[in-house]
């Protein structure tokens, strides 16, 4: 489950998208699929874990509580495997007001609610479009830097 760059075929990218409940993952789905995502799912980490071995995926779509493996572990062991895209973790318990991002390996956590879709698919856009954090090339030369060093700053006080 590497991420080493966009592995989307299309104009969406690719996602892998996990929940035990088959009516949110049927929803979710179709709604991602509607906005022109090429989504593929799994009802168990384990399952997840498998997909992910045999594709790269752009970002990693899971539900928290799910039987065997939940999905804080899914998102661990995925990283294990070189996964490094984006991974948003989906929960319809209260705890998840507790519960930070960078605490559980998730870059967002989503609280499943009437605005739930909304955000996931302003994440999943948000999370496609971002530009890889470089800085700009450095536009001074040595010789400007040295310059600038020697220049003996004024002193306001006349």
């Amino acid at each position: 489950m590497r991420n080493t760059g966009p592995a989307s075929s299309g104009k969406g990218g690719k996602l892998l998208l996990v929940d035990d409940n088959r009516m949110g993952l049927a929803a979710r789905r179709t709604v991602l699929e509607e906005l022109g995502y090429t989504v593929a799912i799994a009802s168990g980490g384990a399952g997840a874990l498998e997909l992910a071995a045999s594709d790269d995926f752009d970002i990693l779509i899971t539900d928290w509580k799910m039987p065997k493996m939940d999905g804080v572990e899914l998102i661990r062991q995925a990283r294990e495997q070189g996964f490094e895209g984006p991974a948003i973790l989906l929960s319809g318990c209260p705890e998840v007001n507790w519960v930070k991002a960078e605490d559980c390996g998730a870059d967002v956590v989503i609280q499943k609610s009437a605005n739930e879709i909304t955000q996931l698919a302003s994440h999943v856009k948000r999370f496609l479009n971002k530009k890889p954090t470089r800085k700009p090339p450095a536009k001074q030369t040595a010789g400007d830097i040295a310059a600038a060093k020697s220049v003996k700053p004024k002193s306001r006080i006349s």
